[in-house]
């Protein structure tokens, strides 16, 4: 069936199906982009946090700090804020905690407003050309004086195909903006969480010892280079 279907006299009579093919185009670009984005930031974050949770505790916090920023997941940037000219005992630093996850927020959500909005519109436009397929039947008839299947067709055929695309659509969009949503929430909460288990051990008596003790014996080797 759709391969009988004309598709060129369709773009060329149909301006509401020319504006659906490029929502379809700005919906698979965006698709790809964000996806792949996903992808490289989807890191092992666990594994990132028992590394550093493992710096820290032997008063490595510099270590501590470059396992963190070779991290891709957001906890990464998120935990390096606590390190910070070492003033994660702060009060200062759950407000920094914040501005970065803000920070990670909007770049995980760039672009999937425009998922979101193709989800919304697109099944308005096929509704669209539903009435502009019609309203063309319609018309045909009169010009005719008939209502015979064969002058209607093309006004009706276009209606469906407006539809149906706008569905094609819209489908996709909904599915895989619900998706990434849902994955940008897992990845904020993980990062907030990780970022506080890093912070929580900072504080821990041993370990402010045993980064108080790490520091003369840099300071010494520094000074003998």
């Amino acid at each position: 069936m759709l391969s009988d279907f004309n598709w060129i006299e369709a773009v060329g009579t149909s301006p509401v199906f020319v504006v659906l093919i490029g929502c379809s185009i700005a919906t698979v670009a965006v698709a790809i982009e964000r996806l792949v984005y996903f992808w490289k930031r989807n890191g092992n974050a666990d594994a990132t946090l028992e590394r550093a949770l493992a710096d820290v505790r032997r008063g490595d916090i510099r270590e501590a700090t470059r396992t963190c920023e070779s991290s891709r997941h957001p906890m990464g940037p998120v935990t390096t804020t606590l390190f910070r000219d070492g003033e994660y005992l702060e009060e200062g630093s759950d407000e920094r905690l914040q501005i970065a996850l803000s920070q990670q927020k909007m770049l995980l959500e760039r672009n999937l407003g425009v998922l979101g909005t193709m989800a919304a519109v697109a099944p308005l436009i096929g509704l669209l050309g539903t009435v502009w397929g019609i309203m063309r039947a319609f018309h045909d008839m009169a010009r005719v004086g008939s209502a015979a299947p064969a002058v209607v067709a093309s006004g009706v055929a276009e209606a469906l195909v407006t539809t149906a695309a706008g569905l094609v659509v819209a489908v996709p969009a909904v599915m895989l903006y619900n998706h990434l949503t849902r994955k940008l929430n897992g990845m904020l909460i993980v990062a907030e969480n990780h970022a506080r288990s890093v912070r929580a051990t900072l504080t821990e008596p041993a370990v402010l010892a045993a980064a108080a003790e790490r520091a003369p014996k840099k300071r010494e080797t520094a000074a003998a280079r």
